[in-house]
């Protein structure tokens, strides 16, 4: 293995070969096994509630309609963290909890507000509407919101930054969105069996066109708001103790400003839907797509300007920080780790990129002292991680710096769209 000066060998920490037996609350397999209960139990509920309000026939069509965007939205969040990329069980927790627990808690909530308001003011319809413009917001957004805190406080090493905020905060609010959708979808369908509505003039046509069409990416913008403020308490320092709280807790009034504002639309006049979604809901989607598309290049820079150092000290080969550095250099990589040596290789190589991101964004966060103090510790294991995914990812990265470096000058002219394709090798290099 690789040394260098660069990296000498730290102390041991205090306590260090002391071998402390947790207690049984803290053993990851009770807490993992109490967090999957409490959502099962929370999935069952939800869905008996649901399927109470609208009917067998309702539900199913509920859910064959509802699911329709979930894939797309699904996807879109992970081309988004394609750089960096957190593992799997974070986002199906993420969408789990928003499916299951935060809806869970959004009708009950909203359920209990609206008779409340009823009942003390004698005013269904101002109940509704207060509940809807007010009360919602404030329970939905905040519900949603539980499952961000829950990965930001114990997956602090999957939880990096803004891209890290919006991916988890967009898949909860995808989750809730997809069950939320299932009861209007559902009783819309029900709504047209008792008055005989069918075809485009149905209320389920208009309520799918509405949720699904035109607006599948509310619930995730307003939750998107709450993820860049802990993006943001992610990236500060501990000591900023003070940010670390008011962002998020910015954030999450922002969502539910934003969440308000959309809901009580259908107040403002007879095309006052229209009005804020073409005004309003627009522009907000569009500027915080490039907000996290302008933080997704700043990680590939990042990693570009941070790996040269592990160069130098031997870890890494030299055209490694500028493929690792760029999507179309990282996707040529796979695919000729794939040719070559097989699916096992090309998973290897995507290990190894995504290693890589995390080594340049900790040592990145260590410049600005916000690594915290076990920088080293989390930097020798990415670095062993790396060294054990060399063999299959080093030859791989070196064809793509090749195919992928910049063209010369005098090329310009001929090649507007980058260099032009080169063949693979005649040689296997995975061969010996």
């Amino acid at each position: 293995m690789a040394t260098s000066p660069l990296y000498p060998t730290y102390p041991p920490s205090p306590g260090a070969g002391v071998l402390r037996h947790p207690h049984w609350w803290q053993r990851r397999w009770v807490r993992y096994g109490a967090l999957i209960t409490l959502l099962a139990l929370s999935g069952l509920v939800i869905l008996a509630l649901v399927r109470r309000q609208t009917g067998t026939e309702g539900f199913l069509v509920g859910i064959a309609l509802a699911v329709l965007p979930v894939p797309w939205l699904i996807a879109a969040f992970r081309w988004l963290d394609r750089v960096a990329p957190g593992p799997w069980r974070n986002l199906a927790f993420a969408f789990a909890w928003g499916a299951c627990a935060a809806a869970l808690i959004a009708i009950v909530a909203n359920s209990f507000a609206v008779k409340w308001i009823a009942g003390s003011t004698a005013d269904p319809a101002g109940a509704n509407t207060l509940g809807a413009t007010l009360i919602a917001p404030i329970v939905e957004e905040s519900a949603k919101s539980l499952a961000v805190l829950l990965v930001f406080l114990f997956r602090r090493r999957d939880f990096t930054g803004i891209v890290d905020g919006v991916v988890i905060a967009g898949i909860t609010a995808t989750g809730f969105a997809f069950t939320e959708n299932i009861l209007y979808l559902g009783t819309a369908f029900g709504t047209d069996r008792l008055t005989g509505g069918h075809g485009i003039v149905s209320v389920t046509a208009a309520t799918f066109f509405v949720r699904i069409v035109m607006s599948p990416f509310a619930h995730p913008l307003f939750t998107t708001l709450t993820g860049i403020g802990f993006g943001i308490a992610a990236l500060s320092a501990e000591r900023q103790h003070a940010r670390r709280v008011l962002v998020p807790v910015g954030g999450l009034l922002l969502a539910m400003g934003m969440h308000a504002f959309w809901n009580g639309s259908s107040t403002f006049g007879e095309y006052g839907f229209f009005a804020v979604y073409g005004a309003f809901m627009v522009p907000a989607f569009g500027l915080l797509t490039w907000l996290a598309i302008w933080t997704r290049q700043r990680e590939l820079r990042t990693v570009r300007e941070e790996l040269p150092v592990y160069v130098a000290a031997g870890w890494l080969g030299p055209g490694e920080p500028f493929a690792l550095g760029s999507m179309r250099a990282r996707r040529v990589a796979k695919d000729f780790a794939r040719h070559h040596a097989g699916r096992p290789a090309a998973r290897a190589v995507a290990q190894y990129e995504a290693h890589a991101t995390a080594l340049a964004l900790l040592r990145r966060r260590a410049g600005r002292g916000r690594a915290g103090a076990d920088f080293p510790v989390r930097e020798r294991e990415l670095l062993q991680e790396l060294w054990q995914h060399r063999e299959p990812a080093r030859p791989a990265l070196e064809y793509a710096a090749r195919v992928c470096a910049p063209a010369p000058a005098y090329w310009a002219p001929y090649a507007p769209y980058g260099c032009p394709p080169v063949p693979y090798p005649a040689y296997n290099p995975y061969r010996t």
